[in-house]
């Protein structure tokens, strides 16, 4: 992959995170509440929901767009999606559904390590924010 094309995914994976983050934590009222709805079902439903639209939204709902993902992740293992892939009647059905797997995998671990940054920020605020309420007594 050239560099110009591992920045565009790099750039497309950024702005996923961003808004799988935000939905969240607007859907469950905070970072804390999605931390544990996300490590609860891996974000289920919601995280293909997501990944579907936005593959769409990018335009990477296509056999180019999935090989263009399965190009950026190309090191991730394939074991255990092998089985949800029998039933794709086309190639670029398989590339797609791969590529979105793999996408989700990663999406889900990149969401989770921003909600716990945003977690901590939140509890290091009101932390502080409390020290300066007990000075100012």
């Amino acid at each position: 992959m050239d560099l110009h094309e591992r920045h565009q995914f790099d750039l497309l994976l950024e702005l996923a995170t961003e808004r799988f983050a935000a939905r969240l934590q607007e859907r469950h009222r905070g970072p804390e509440p999605a931390l544990v709805r996300l490590a609860a079902d891996g974000g289920g439903a919601d995280t293909e929901q997501f990944v579907t639209a936005f593959f769409q939204d990018m335009l990477l709902d296509s056999a180019a767009g999935g090989a263009f993902v399965l190009q950026a992740l190309a090191k991730r293992p394939v074991a255990g999606r092998l089985a949800a892939l029998a039933d794709a009647q086309r190639v670029e059905d398989l590339l797609l559904r791969l590529a979105q797997s793999v996408f989700s995998e990663l999406l889900v671990k990149k969401t989770t390590e921003q909600l716990q940054r945003y977690a901590g920020y939140l509890g290091a605020g009101s932390a502080v924010g409390a020290g300066r309420e007990e000075g100012t007594r």
